[in-house]
């Protein structure tokens, strides 16, 4: 009870004060407490009711007008103040959201995006840009003890923090199959079978899984619906599509996967992609898939890391920097 009296003889002295001198002062001593009370959880009609409570008594006289605009100020204020505490319920728990997602996304990071591997006879790039804070897309690096370099790109429909959990079962389903590895169609088979029993049928999952055997020079592939990507050959200076066939992960229980193989030449490019790359758009609508193999034609010259960077800059830009999907691309190119 002291403190609401004390706050009532607070307000109603700088109150006073202020009707007497119209001075900076006073402003000053009124913010700093409103402040305080702000930090003591007092709503703004209570603020309001304080404010007439003291007037009431510095004045000799309010006449029914005035008395009947406070009790229309006080009712305004309730509603105000009802409407404002649920603005701060939200807000809060809007920045508790947003918190959870930072953690998320930090985690997807540390847990999903390995290492690039390093092979004499390839030259890799890659780049995976999320839309948002947390990436739909996924790719998967495995080099075994040959040097035959395995990849597995993905793109989860469905964002946020269930995409991100789809790809840690798929990471960790991916790792408990090494005898899958040089099978990319038999990887696809058992990694649908996982997706079919485990995710929500709301959520669909592409992925390109390929394997490149550098001691062949030969490249295995199998595709779940995934945007198909392109062999670029150095001699006839041309680029051909993948061939692909199969059906999104966990669809059908029994989904077949057929494999692809590719011969890979001295200076070839195999560029994989997420429809992110294909699916930019400009302001005259989405781009041509040949405006990518063009792009990629375009700085042919440069390294691959430097090649896949390059296209990324040419085709945000021309989103005005805004990425309406995320974005993956990776190139193989054979040095030797």
């Amino acid at each position: 009870m002291g403190n609401i009296s004390n706050r009532k003889e607070n307000y109603k002295r700088i109150l006073s004060s202020y009707m007497k001198k119209h001075d900076e002062q006073s402003l000053y001593l009124g913010q700093q407490l409103i402040r305080t009370m702000i930090e003591q959880g007092i709503t703004p009609e209570e603020v309001v009711k304080l404010h007439v409570d003291a007037l009431m008594e510095l004045c000799d006289f309010v006449d029914n007008e005035i008395k009947s605009s406070f009790d229309f100020l006080l009712e305004m204020m309730l509603d105000f103040g009802f409407a404002y505490r649920e603005h701060q319920s939200l807000r809060n728990r809007q920045q508790q959201l947003d918190a959870e997602i930072e953690i998320a996304a930090s985690m997807q990071q540390t847990l999903l995006i390995g290492d690039v591997p390093k092979i004499d006879s390839l030259d890799i790039g890659v780049i995976s840009q999320p839309s948002k804070k947390m990436n739909g897309d996924y790719y998967h690096f495995v080099q075994d003890e040959k040097d035959r370099v395995s990849i597995a790109v993905a793109d989860i429909i469905g964002k946020g923090i269930p995409a991100a959990l789809c790809m840690s079962m798929i990471k960790y389903a991916m790792d408990s199959l090494p005898d899958q590895r040089t099978k990319p169609g038999a990887m696809l088979g058992n990694l649908n079978r996982v997706v079919e029993q485990n995710v929500d049928d709301s959520m669909f999952i592409t992925m390109f899984y390929g394997l490149y055997d550098p001691a062949i020079h030969r490249f295995f592939y199998a595709s779940a619906g995934h945007e198909p990507g392109f062999l670029y050959q150095k001699k006839t200076e041309t680029f051909h599509e993948l061939m692909t066939k199969g059906i999104v992960l966990g669809v059908a229980k029994d989904a077949n996967y057929p494999e692809y193989e590719l011969n890979v030449e001295r200076g070839d490019m195999v560029v994989l992609l997420s429809d992110g790359v294909t699916e930019c758009r400009s302001e005259n609508g989405f781009i041509q898939r040949e405006a990518v193999t063009a792009l990629i034609r375009k700085y042919e010259h440069l390294p691959a890391q430097q090649i896949v960077e390059e296209v990324f800059f040419e085709l945000e830009k021309l989103q005005n920097f805004e990425l309406r999907d995320d974005f993956t691309l990776i190139i193989f190119r054979r040095n030797v």
